[in-house]
Formats: C-alpha cells, sequence, structure tokens
C-alpha cells in the first residue's frame, strides 16, 4: 500500500473500522499514487536486508515504491496488495515482480518463502496481531520482518504548518514503537533524514494522495486546496513551478521471527 497513514479513534472495534473505511479509500488512483509519492531512501533498505537474503515479499506493496529498491538489490521480489488498481501499476514499473492481491493478514503465499518480508507504509493498515502471524508462516527461521514509514520531518517549522494543513496524519510521537505479534523479537530502528525535489504544485498533489483528503467531502478538499495555495504561494511567497526541497525522515524497523 505504501499510505499515508489515519489518526485513529481509541478503541479496538473503532480502530478496526476507521482503518477498513480509510484504508478502502486507496483501492483506486494507482496512476495518481505512483506518479506523486515519494520514493524511498536506498539506506532504508541497505540495513534491512540480511546477509545472504535471496527472497523478498514487499506486503501492501501499492505501486511498488519500496519493491524496486528490493529488486534493485538482487532480491527474488513477491509484491502483495489488496487494490488491483495499485498492482496494475506496479507491473508497468516492476515486470519482472509477482504482483498478487492479498492482504497482510492474508498474503495466500507459500510458508516459509521468504529471507525477509517489508511493510512499507502500510503496517497501521493492518492488524498487528494477525499480520505477524501470517508473516510468521511465510518468513524463513529468522528472517526479518521490516516495517518503514516516511513522513514529513515536522521538526523543520515550515513542514510542521504543512502537515497540518495536509491533515498528514502519520508523523509519529518521539517514542512510538511498532506493535508486533509474539512471533518477532528483537526490534531495531533505523532513521534517515533525506530531502525530496518538489514544485508547490507537487505537494498540493501530495495532499491528493492522502487518506484524508481522499475520503472527505467536497468541501473539505476545497477547503485543504485552498488552504493549501494561500500557506504555499502567499504566506510562504513561492513561485508556481519553483522547486522546494522537502524534509523527510524515513523510520525503519526491523525484527526477527523468534
Amino acid at each position: 500500500m505504501a499510505r499515508g497513514g489515519p489518526k485513529l479513534h481509541s478503541g479496538p472495534k473503532l480502530q478496526s473500522e476507521r482503518r477498513q473505511e480509510l484504508g478502502q479509500s486507496f483501492q483506486d488512483g494507482g496512476e495518481h499514487y505512483e506518479r506523486v509519492r515519494p520514493g524511498y531512501p536506498g539506506e532504508s533498505a541497505d540495513w534491512l536486508i540480511p546477509a545472504g537474503a535471496k527472497d523478498a515479499a514487499d506486503i501492501g506493496a501499492g505501486t511498488g515504491k519500496f519493491t524496486a529498491l528490493l529488486v534493485e538489490r538482487g532480491l527474488h521480489s513477491v509484491a502483495v496488495d489488496p487494490s488491483a488498481d495499485m498492482l496494475e501499476q506496479l507491473r508497468r514499473t516492476q515486470p519482472g515482480v509477482t504482483a498478487v492481491e492479498g492482504t497482510a493478514e492474508n498474503t495466500g503465499l507459500e510458508p516459509e518463502a521468504f529471507d525477509l518480508v517489508t511493510v512499507a507504509q502500510a503496517w497501521h493498515w493492518c492488524d498487528p496481531r494477525l499480520a505477524s502471524t501470517e508473516i510468521a508462516r511465510i518468513i524463513r527461521p529468522h528472517g526479518v520482518l521490516g516495517l518503514i514509514w516516511n513522513q514529513l520531518d515536522t521538526s523543520v517549522p515550515w513542514v510542521h504548518r504543512l502537515s497540518r494543513i495536509m491533515h498528514a496524519g502519520d508523523v509519529h510521537k518521539p517514542h512510538f514503537k511498532p506493535p508486533l505479534g509474539p512471533e518477532f523479537d528483537g526490534l531495531e530502528s533505523h532513521l534517515t533524514r533525506w530531502e525530496d525535489s518538489v514544485t508547490t504544485e507537487d505537494i498540493q498533489e501530495l495532499a491528493k494522495s492522502r487518506s484524508y483528503y481522499l475520503a472527505a467531502t467536497e468541501p473539505t478538499r476545497a477547503k485543504v486546496v485552498g488552504n493549501l495555495d494561500w500557506y504555499l504561494h502567499e504566506h510562504l511567497a513561492h513561485a508556481s513551478g519553483e522547486i522546494l526541497r522537502l524534509p523527510y525522515l524515513t523510520q525503519t524497523w526491523r525484527a526477527f521471527r523468534a
């Protein structure tokens, strides 16, 4: 999926229902998502991939933003996503990857077939208990589970305000740790700071690819677009088409099959 994340309501049942509701917003729009969403720094994949790894599964792969890094590093890769539209884009950009419809809770993949399983920008859409059980089934003994998030670097003041206007709800708290089932232990983290070169128009399109915007009413969408236009072009005084350096953090987590 490689999607942006929502702020979920409290309570397991409400969280599950809200997660499914917002997740449905990504079923279509694969071409737009592929065009406007950033990729991931290669450092993230380099840190995750265990020595001697040959086979990888990218779960919630979306259009293949993280899958591409696995392929570039010589791993035989399988991509799984519930959206046929997203996978159609992935097949175009990564024709050598086996792409199948499925979820983290039910991948449909063979048992103990992978040295590495990655979930980029999608773990918050999963039931962590069920997904951990399923991933432990398909991963080899001592294999690595990698969880990856791109998020705007809100330590930069102008980006912090931008994230609020965009309703970027996946900016993690300082002590965030992803929830995992008992099948995995030895959780470790790695942080990469980087910048993406974008125009003001790219930022506006990026906002339109996020779950808040996709699930919103037309008046709310118009408000987001209007606020972004004011902030970027009037308040910050950037010209249309001007190239900006948008700061990102990539949080990479790895755990090992117990």
